[in-house]
């Protein structure tokens, strides 16, 4: 069995046990209305809210990104430095008895079937492709509670790779508990947005992006600020070491804007869109 095989196995028993219990009871409940505000606003973050959005290819990316949460999908063979999680999503959609387009469930080991972005554009207008950006929408539900269980099963793992596991447990805690639900959009959100953090391969010069990075950096440099706030600032500094330590030709420095605009929605209930009493 291939490494990537084995990844997705094991992310899938994690989500398949968090689906007969909660992942991790001592985390706040979403409400419904809560956790459709939450899916809101990934598929506002990551395609404006844009229906065409839901079937997209980056340019500069070597792979498409799918769903409210642009989930990745690599092709036969390929090898990137980003953790995949399109076929993860297929595997929880059957887990929820959920019938998947056709020309899907035919794909033989569940590989994407572009090979290039060029071919992936040009299949914008056709019948599967319209049939892929139907299903994506219709299901826009299955996909946040895809995510939301995607963040509750990765505590175990980021506890496990942690240099002070307890400091990170608690603070992961502390900011899930903070401002209800923006605690839990904020580690929902960044975990589906920049990953835990704890694959070796997503790294630049040794050095990851993920929640895991942000919640270490806020442990070594601690503030009297509210908690939201310094959970933003770490996520800006993490993703601003990234672009530097990012390979010159994948031109990271024009997602800065982007990016920090995303984390800015992490600072407050209104900055988020959404209204508290």
């Amino acid at each position: 069995m291939t490494t990537r095989f084995c990844f997705l196995a094991l992310s899938l028993l994690l989500m398949l046990h968090g689906c007969a219990q909660p992942p991790v009871a001592s985390l706040p409940q979403l409400s419904k209305t809560d956790a459709a505000w939450v899916g809101e606003r990934i598929f506002a973050n990551e395609c404006n809210l844009k229906i065409p959005c839901l079937t997209s290819w980056n340019a500069g990316e070597d792979f498409p990104s799918l769903g409210i949460g642009h989930f990745i999908w690599y092709r036969e063979n390929q090898r990137e430095a980003f953790v995949e999680s399109f076929p993860l999503l297929l595997n929880y959609y059957e887990q929820r008895a959920v019938e998947l387009p056709a020309w899907i469930s035919a794909l033989p080991n569940r590989d994407s079937p572009w090979q290039r972005r060029e071919d992936f554009q040009a299949e914008q207008d056709s019948e599967r492709m319209q049939e892929l950006r139907s299903f994506l929408n219709d299901t826009r539900h299955i996909q946040v509670e895809f995510i939301i269980r995607r963040m509750q099963a990765s505590l175990p793992t980021l506890v496990a790779a942690a240099a002070h596991p307890a400091e990170v447990e608690r603070l992961f805690h502390e900011i899930a508990a903070s401002a209800s639900p923006l605690g839990m959009y904020a580690l929902i959100d960044y975990i589906n947005f920049k990953g835990a953090g704890t694959s070796p391969s997503e790294r630049y010069r040794g050095e990851g992006w993920g929640l895991l990075q942000v919640l270490e950096h806020m442990l070594a440099n601690p503030s009297e600020a509210p908690l939201m706030n310094r959970f933003a600032e770490s996520a800006r500094h993490i993703l601003a070491r990234r672009i530097e330590n990012a390979p010159p030709d994948r031109g990271e420095e024009r997602w800065r804007v982007g990016w920090n605009n995303r984390i800015a929605t992490y600072e407050s209930p209104v900055g988020a869109g959404l209204a508290r009493d």
